[in-house]
């Protein structure tokens, strides 16, 4: 094996070798940025291009490009709130956050370290572990990857934060929306409506980024700031990559839990890389102290999601390369380039082609190495991008976010979804809703059901008395209860001193209106419905749509009651000055009442464990205005000085504007009205010249069109005015 690796190494290490590689890897990094883009667009583009080459070489370019795509799409994510692919999704959590409040290049540094950590142990991984892990994997059956689905469920009371029930809620309607389309089992079309878009199910794509990147992009435009809001503090040093890199060192425990967990789940066939990061993201708020600050800007968020995003591909490769069995999409792409170049994937891999194997092993290692090198080096250029005027930036941004969401599945389609659940996102966030469960739910869905299906008519009722699925819904159990626990000691230690002082804990009181009131029974109303319209569906094709739904009605129920019977402590007993932290958005204390007073901010270190960023602080006293049902009215990190009016007709307006957009677009094509929208917005939302509006929105339509048209070779939807006047279909195609 040592002769093997030997040689391999002397294989890849060839300077033409090398110089393709490298072209692999810019190719990889330039698709990560771009959001929707990732290692199947860009494996789907290269695979012809290596037929004349060499199996050594051939696998230098395709691994160099599928490898560091996870690198890069940490860019968007930080920068934007823009997941590059639903792999970042989990890294937007407190990657945005530290954008916003300047330590952009902090976040850079501790993610490319990160990356690169579980790069090189997932490659690693895949050198020492195929022949120990071979009777591993062939033991795991349906039944056991039923179970891991679930475990991965029951992340969502940890990514649920303070409100379990609603993230359950959340993710139960997710799973309600993976169900949308053709039933495997049946062919029964499930809540489809008619509509042809919803039989091949909800692309994740559009959701993804109309969930997390436009409510992102509505604060920033509400808020009239770019990324990084948070001023410098005086005595405070601004923060580098290579503090990043260094709390990365810092942290190299949780890097090798979550590189290990990354790898391992990267193995199983099935887990994809849009449930592997909320995975090693709930184990780290498991795990690590103070959990309170995570999804506020705390580091160690980042180089979890991100050891645990690039540790998987060496886990992908591990059943492709032995067992011939792709672990995604990706990896399938890639098993056919192995039967293209004469390499047949199995047990040849590990005994006649063992010098391949062990090529692929250091293309992974030295592709990261190249991707992590070259992303430390643009770092600072990229962290400048937190400092552009948010009115040149937003159009741009939003340009890209169309063509991400329209490369889905290349319909209309794709373009509804991401505005509809962009405003559903938005409303989420503002009304205090977690986000990412609706997503782990949309992913784990459709994957749920099959392996139940599968397991149930292999073992029957049986399956749950296999011993991997035991442990594992043993570890989800305590994953769900852990938290409740744990809250009702703390819940019950607070009435016992509040006994103690002769002063009553709480007191139960009727809410009355309110926008989380109205949220939570349009939910129910909605779930309820779905569930009218299922019940005439075959058996088999009701049954998991059916326990989805009465799922999130049972939780939908509980939430309701929990907002109109609220448990108010005595105000005798709370204090009136609020302690803010600079680690939530924007650093300010978000309040909608206009009679809150701040006393000036001190600058100070916060000294916790596991959070070495520097945050400032400022204390809310005296006249802090409390919302009708005595709580702070709070906007989510939107700036103080703006009114809830304000707040909501600049939301609207620019939701207005994207739906404009796409209005336009039905008409004149796609292109064209994603020129129109950028000019206009620019200049008359955000008061730029038009002179910087034209030239900038040109040379960003003519570089979409560009890569997207001729390198990508999208076809354009379909306009009306294309209908009326072929002829216009000639001009390049996009109308």
């Amino acid at each position: 094996m040592l002769d093997a690796a030997l040689h391999a190494l002397t294989l890849i290490l060839d300077p033409l070798r090398l110089g393709i590689m490298l072209g692999g890897v810019l190719l990889g990094l330039a698709l990560g940025v771009v959001p929707g883009l990732g290692g199947i667009v860009g494996l789907a583009l290269l695979i012809p291009f290596t037929y004349h080459l060499d199996g050594y070489t051939a696998f230098a370019l395709l691994l160099g490009m599928a490898a560091v795509t996870t690198v890069s799409d940490f860019i968007p994510a930080v920068l934007f709130g823009v997941p590059g692919t639903v792999g970042a999704a989990a890294t937007v959590l407190d990657g945005h956050p530290l954008a916003k409040q300047g330590h952009a290049r902090r976040a850079f540094g501790a993610g490319y370290a990160s990356s690169l950590a579980g790069g090189i142990f997932g490659a690693l991984l895949l050198a020492l572990a195929i022949p120990v892990l071979r009777l591993i994997v062939l033991y795991i059956g349906s039944a056991e990857l039923l179970a891991m689905c679930v475990f991965g469920l029951s992340m969502v009371a940890t990514l649920s934060g303070k409100a379990p029930m609603k993230g359950l809620a959340v993710a139960s309607f997710g799973l309600m929306l993976s169900l949308i389309g053709s039933d495997p089992q049946t062919g029964t079309l499930r809540w489809t409506f008619g509509t042809l878009y919803l039989w091949d199910h909800l692309p994740i794509v559009p959701v993804t980024l109309g969930i997390f990147a436009l409510p992102e992009l509505a604060d920033m435009a509400i808020e009239r700031t770019g990324i990084a809001r948070a001023n410098p503090q005086p005595g405070v040093r601004a923060s580098t990559q290579w503090d990043g890199v260094r709390d990365a060192a810092r942290h190299w425990w949780l890097i090798l839990r979550c590189s290990g967990l990354g790898a391992l789940l990267g193995a199983v066939p099935g887990i994809g890389s849009a449930v592997i990061d909320w995975m090693a993201y709930g184990h780290a708020i498991r795990t690590e102290k103070n959990p309170e600050n995570f999804g506020k800007g705390d580091i160690r968020g980042v180089i979890a999601s991100e050891s645990s995003n690039n540790a998987k591909e060496g886990g992908h490769l591990i059943p492709t390369v032995a067992f011939g069995m792709p672990a995604g999409a990706s990896m399938a792409l890639l098993l056919s380039a192995f039967i293209m170049h004469g390499f047949t994937p199995g047990p040849e891999m590990l005994t006649k082609h063992l010098d391949v194997t062990y090529t692929i092993i250091w293309t992974l290692t030295i592709s990261h190495i190249m991707g992590a090198i070259i992303c430390l080096s643009s770092s600072s250029l990229f962290s400048k991008l937190a400092t552009v005027r948010v009115g040149i930036l937003i159009p741009l941004v939003i340009a890209i976010v169309y063509l991400g969401a329209f490369n889905a599945s290349q319909s209309w389609g794709d373009l509804c979804s991401l505005v509809l659940f962009g405003g559903i996102g938005w409303i989420m966030k503002r009304l205090n809703w977690p986000r990412p469960p609706l997503i782990l739910g949309l992913v784990l869905g459709s994957i749920f059901e099959r392996y139940y299906f599968i397991s149930h008519e292999l073992y029957g009722m049986s399956l749950f008395t296999r011993p991997v699925v035991v442990v594992i819904l043993l570890a989800a159990l305590w994953v769900v209860l852990g938290p409740t626990i744990k809250g009702l000691r703390k819940t019950w230690r607070g009435r016992s001193q509040a006994t103690s002082r002769g002063a009553p804990s709480f007191k139960l009181r009727v809410r009355g209106f309110d926008w989380q009131i109205v949220f939570t029974l349009a939910m129910t109303a909605l779930v309820i419905a779905a569930m009218a319209v299922a019940r005439d569906w075959a058996f088999a094709a009701r049954l998991m749509p059916m326990t989805s739904a009465v799922a999130a009605l049972v939780f939908c129920c509980i939430v309701l009651i929990e907002q109109l019977f609220t448990r108010e402590v005595n105000t005798r007993e709370t204090e009136p000055s609020l302690s803010m932290d600079a680690s939530a958005p924007m650093g300010k204390l978000a309040m909608a009442g206009a009679g809150a007073h701040f006393s000036e901010p001190r600058a100070s270190v916060d000294t916790q464990p596991g959070n070495a960023i520097a945050k400032t602080h400022a204390s809310a006293t005296a006249n802090t205005s409390f919302g009708a049902h005595g709580e702070p009215s709070t906007h989510d990190g939107l700036a103080s000085t703006l009114d809830t009016r304000t707040i909501y007709l600049r939301g609207m307006r620019f939701f207005a504007w994207i739906a404009g957009a796409l209005g336009v677009a039905t008409v004149i094509g796609l292109l064209p009205a994603l020129l129109i929208f950028m000019v206009l917005v620019a200049r008359f939302e955000f008061g730029e010249r038009w002179r910087t509006s034209a030239v900038l929105s040109i040379a960003m339509t003519v570089a979409l069109y560009l890569v997207f048209g001729r390198i990508f070779s999208t076809p354009w939807p379909q306009s009306l005015i294309g209908d009326w006047w072929p002829a216009l279909r000639q001009l390049g195609g996009i109308v």
